[in-house]
């Protein structure tokens, strides 16, 4: 019998270490070293025969050498999914999915492997009971197509031994495979509770050996912790080959689904969900649901037109200026960042003139959202001001631009997408950066397009 080995590896970022240190000197934390025990023999073992070939052997090749071809992506049946995953699904890719606990990362998998009815698919969980995934599909079978093709049935296994996993691999030859969730998965040849840092370093490990190998596709479902980050070592999330995110509050209805690590697409990307009692509905068009509400002759609102990725869509941003009822006035951001609101208020009161300093100012993004795109600054702007002053801005008005530091417009990317999306929409003018009107043609737009420089020159066009 192989003799047992102690090693003490750090909880956040997976370094190991033959002694216990009081601090990593990988990432500088402190106290993260906790023990493990670890056996000598490989784990490669456990792959059963005919599922664990080894791979290429590795041997210097000049780069003319080398053959590529372009393997057809595997389409998820939902195109929310596809565009993050940057097209479809890679045969022999490793996809890791996080998320807050009830956020709908198992209904999400569930749902869309219901849709592939073109493919062979076992669903590994290690959380619920065959009857519980009988009953969630019960309830999701409206949000499934009807299938074109010859009907494959999703088979389903409630496992947590990745001995067993790949023994019921071998024996129904999946085309792809879905582990819910890798923190229940544990393997003998490490002794440690399922969850614990080494055992999801070699489940993954395994379970990636086995996509390459065998060129089937893995998706793994992952917990977070209360910091938001994914569980587990730091390694897990560079072993796989795309991480999705799926986040959103669970006091509104909508889901945003981003690509935080994509080595198959772009991880600008994002989709959007609408969580409803029977399932996870795809929202093709998230401009008409986030401004379904209307603001009109209310104030401290501006409608700003946003890109994520290359995906329009116009947001609403409120905001609220009120006297401040202690010493330090309150600066607060939802959906926005507070470093950037703080910035934008100094421009107003150096540039423009407008003291707010002993005012608590409250912002909002509509819709729960989290957007970084710097064009919103302008609607952030103007929001500060129109609730400051307590006049409303026109509801056909909508605005894209980025604020320099010196009160300037600065210019934005893909501004016809943005003018196109609130001429669909039907807003009857956009404000933009004048420096986005050389070569623009504008006999292609019938919304008027109303060119600004400066700060001062875009408030008198909206307040006069």
């Amino acid at each position: 019998m192989a003799k047992d080995k102690v090693v003490y590896v750090c909880k956040e970022c997976g370094q190991e270490s033959p002694k216990w240190v009081g601090r990593c000197p990988s990432c500088g934390q402190w106290n993260t070293y906790i023990e493990q025990v670890v056996r000598k023999e490989t784990a490669s073992r456990i792959l059963p025969e005919g599922l664990g070939g080894d791979l290429e052997r590795a041997k210097p090749r000049s780069l003319s050498e080398i053959e590529t071809k372009a393997e057809p992506r595997i389409d998820m049946k939902d195109a929310e999914l596809n565009r993050v995953l940057g097209g479809g699904l890679v045969p022999g890719s490793l996809v890791l999915l996080g998320g807050e606990p009830g956020i709908g990362k198992s209904t999400l998998i569930l749902q869309t492997v219901m849709n592939l009815r073109h493919l062979k698919v076992l669903y590994v969980s290690g959380e619920e009971s065959a009857r519980q995934l009988k009953l969630r599909a019960n309830r999701l079978e409206s949000q499934v197509e009807v299938p074109e093709v010859e009907e494959k049935e999703c088979l389903i296994v409630c496992e947590t031994s990745l001995e067993q996993i790949f023994a019921h691999v071998k024996n129904t030859k999946p085309q792809l495979l879905v582990i819910d969730s890798i923190q229940t998965i544990s393997t003998e040849t490490v002794e440690s509770s399922p969850g614990s840092l080494s055992q999801v370093r070699e489940c993954a490990a395994m379970l990636l050996k086995f996509a390459k190998t065998q060129n089937v596709p893995v998706i793994l479902i992952g917990h977070i912790t209360k910091v938001g980050t994914l569980a587990g070592p730091k390694i897990l999330e560079h072993i796989v080959d795309t991480v999705l995110q799926f986040e959103g509050d669970q006091h509104y209805l909508y889901r945003i689904l981003r690509s935080i690590k994509n080595r198959f697409g772009s991880t600008s990307e994002l989709g959007i969900y609408e969580m409803r009692a029977d399932g996870l509905r795809q929202v093709n068009n998230p401009s008409e649901l986030l401004l379904s509400e209307s603001h009109e002759g209310l104030s401290g609102v501006a409608v700003s037109s946003a890109i994520e990725g290359v995906r329009p869509f116009l947001i609403e941003t409120q905001a609220l200026v009120s006297t401040a009822a202690y010493g330090n006035p309150q600066r607060s951001a939802t959906g926005f960042d507070t470093r950037r609101l703080n910035m934008l208020l100094a421009v107003l009161e150096k540039r423009v003139g407008f003291k707010l300093a002993q005012k608590d100012v409250f912002l909002n993004i509509a819709g729960g959202l989290k957007v970084s795109d710097p064009a919103m600054d302008l609607s952030v702007i103007a929001a500060i001001l129109s609730s400051n002053i307590d006049t409303g801005i026109e509801t056909d008005v909508c605005m894209a631009g980025e604020v320099g530091l010196s009160g300037e417009i600065r210019p934005v990317a893909r501004i016809e997408q943005r003018i196109a999306e609130a001429e669909k929409l039907g807003f009857k003018r956009i404000l933009l950066p004048k420096s986005n009107m050389q070569g623009l043609d504008q006999s292609r737009f019938k919304i008027e397009l109303v060119p600004v420089r400066k700060v001062e020159e875009a408030l008198r066009e909206l307040f006069g």
